[in-house]
């Protein structure tokens, strides 16, 4: 890219964002106009430290328009905001130079447009001498489980370090611990600038991102303390959507009613978006997984041919924070595939196929701890019953489900629609969609390989009945009445994928009798209520 080039693009996302954060600016001030005075009886924290640096990500977005909400109904809104206070950030982290300070001018410039006209309340520097004095010369060993005034800050830490490394397995080395101290130091600082908080106002509720990344986490761990109800949000399953929750976000709990059963309107909007699903044509996070999906060529198809039985196996990202919630049967997916090479050594006669998630390879988050990495590793990738299936390669998984006896997952989603086209699915780590009957789940490690090997040894393995109905029970409530849609105030910014800017719409817009969303979240936050959209 010549200089031209690079000067173009440069003005061109100056430019793009300048427009953004007018648009925010021009309806802030707005919404500050038309607010009511706010009720010191009904107050909400608001903290999303990790969800961007500059620009407006989905789930700032949701934040900054549920702030808005809630101000137009006399809620007194708390942004509880960075202003420097972390040595080390999330977003703002060099994972090839933890020693590179974070960008905190420009995230703070933009911090300043979303929480224009906004009730502030500034999170800023202090160092604590006994802490860094505590941090000397630790090692992984003694950070993982670090306590500090009884606060499990290495705890509070591990995801986010496992995030932003790219790995779930952390190397014991002078990056890794440095950078593991800077972030157990701004921890610390978020923990006691909410305990503060929550001696001098008492909220209704904190509203965080995730709840999984440090700085959200900690804040978390004080409103608990404090016996303060926490609702943390993450995307939603179709775009531009989001889902509330007061239990953990990645994990994705929703209470299904026994009683829930679909009728010929839902199937049939289940199976058009299933249809979708299947060519490829879908997105989360505003990620778009798939340019395209080709179908089996002749070659694999000769191979598979060649075996008596084939089986493919969906991996999934291991440093994602949904992981954590996973781990139940093994202490991690790579050890589930420890587990698995030593049974594919066992039977040649069946192909197995490794699926590596598609978001492996993401250009700026590619895992530094890959599924083809433990494949050259562990020397599966020479056997001859084994195919590996990169992150890059975009052929139909559907179509190699039709072909296979049973699928094997960690608790990737693929799971699900599996189970929903009949298929039998042993499941090796608890998936959002375990909480129903979906797929075989065995509840122990012994368990597990006991019927893998039953279902390896069996002429045939049939998935019961129920597995496809729950299934479809389960994805249809988590599409259309956990997700909740934001696309009425939302588009794509047309720079970053997964940003976005707002639509022309007006305040009124922002009221819960206009939004049966945003209706949805104002009753979660300050009533309690279940984050769900109503029934057609």
């Amino acid at each position: 890219m010549g200089l031209f080039d690079k000067t173009r693009d440069f003005l061109q996302l100056k430019g793009t964002r300048l427009g953004v954060n007018a648009d925010i600016r021009k309806m802030a001030k707005v919404v500050a106009k038309e607010a009511p005075k706010p009720d010191d009886e009904r107050i909400v924290v608001s903290f999303n430290a990790s969800t961007r640096i500059s620009g407006l990500s989905l789930n700032a977005a949701f934040a900054m328009l549920t702030g808005w909400s809630l101000r137009l109904q006399g809620v007194r809104v708390a942004n509880v905001v960075c202003q420097r206070s972390m040595t080390r950030c999330v977003l703002g982290t060099d994972q090839d130079n933890v020693r590179q300070m974070p960008p905190c001018q420009e995230c703070m410039l933009q911090s300043s447009a979303i929480y224009d006209h906004s009730d502030l309340i500034w999170m800023k520097f202090y160092q604590s001498e006994a802490l860094a004095k505590a941090l000397q010369d630790t090692t992984l060993a003694t950070l993982k489980p670090f306590r500090f005034e009884g606060i499990p800050l290495g705890e509070l830490c591990l995801p986010s370090m496992r995030w932003i490394l790219r790995r779930h397995h952390l190397v014991d080395d002078e990056s890794t611990q440095i950078l593991y101290r800077h972030y157990i130091l701004s921890a610390y600082k978020i923990v006691k600038k909410f305990d503060t908080l929550f001696k001098e106002i008492t909220p209704r509720a904190l509203m965080v991102f995730n709840g999984m990344q440090f700085p959200e986490a900690a804040a978390r761990w004080t409103a608990r303390k404090h016996h303060i109800p926490v609702y943390s949000h993450e995307v939603g399953l179709l775009p531009f959507s989001a889902f509330f929750t007061d239990g953990d976000a990645t994990a994705y709990p929703v209470d299904i009613p026994d009683a829930f059963q679909l009728n010929e309107e839902q199937d049939a909007r289940l199976d058009d978006y299933l249809s979708k699903r299947i060519k490829g044509d879908f997105s989360m996070a505003g990620i778009k997984f798939w340019p395209e999906m080709t179908g089996l060529d002749d070659a694999f198809l000769a191979k598979m041919r060649s075996f008596k039985q084939v089986v493919p196996v969906f991996t999934n990202v291991i440093f994602d924070t949904s992981q954590p919630h996973a781990n139940v049967i093994f202490a991690d997916m790579f050890s589930w595939l420890d587990h698995l090479l030593t049974v594919i050594k066992t039977h040649p006669e069946t192909l197995f196929v490794v699926r590596a998630h598609p978001d492996e390879s993401r250009p700026g988050k590619a895992s530094r701890e890959s599924v083809s990495d433990w494949g050259q590793n562990s020397g599966a990738d020479q056997l001859p019953n084994v195919v590996f299936v990169g992150p890059d390669e975009y052929f139909s998984s559907y179509e190699m489900i039709q072909r296979s006896k049973f699928v094997m997952i960690y608790n990737s989603t693929i799971g699900i629609e599996a189970s929903i086209m009949g298929a039998p699915v042993l499941c090796a780590g608890k998936a959002r969609f375990t909480q129903l009957d979906t797929v075989f789940f065995p509840q122990s490690k012994k368990e597990y390989l006991a019927r893998l090997e039953e279902f390896l040894a069996a002429d045939q393995v049939q998935a019961p009945l129920h597995h496809q109905v729950n299934a479809r029970r389960f994805l249809y409530y988590q599409l259309y009445r956990t997700s909740l849609p934001f696309d009425h105030f939302i588009e794509p910014d047309g720079l970053w994928p997964g940003f976005v800017r707002l639509k022309d719409f007006a305040w009124q817009d922002l009221l819960p009798e206009n939004s049966p969303t945003l209706k949805v979240i104002s009753e979660g936050l300050l009533g309690g209520k279940g984050f769900l959209l109503p029934e057609e």
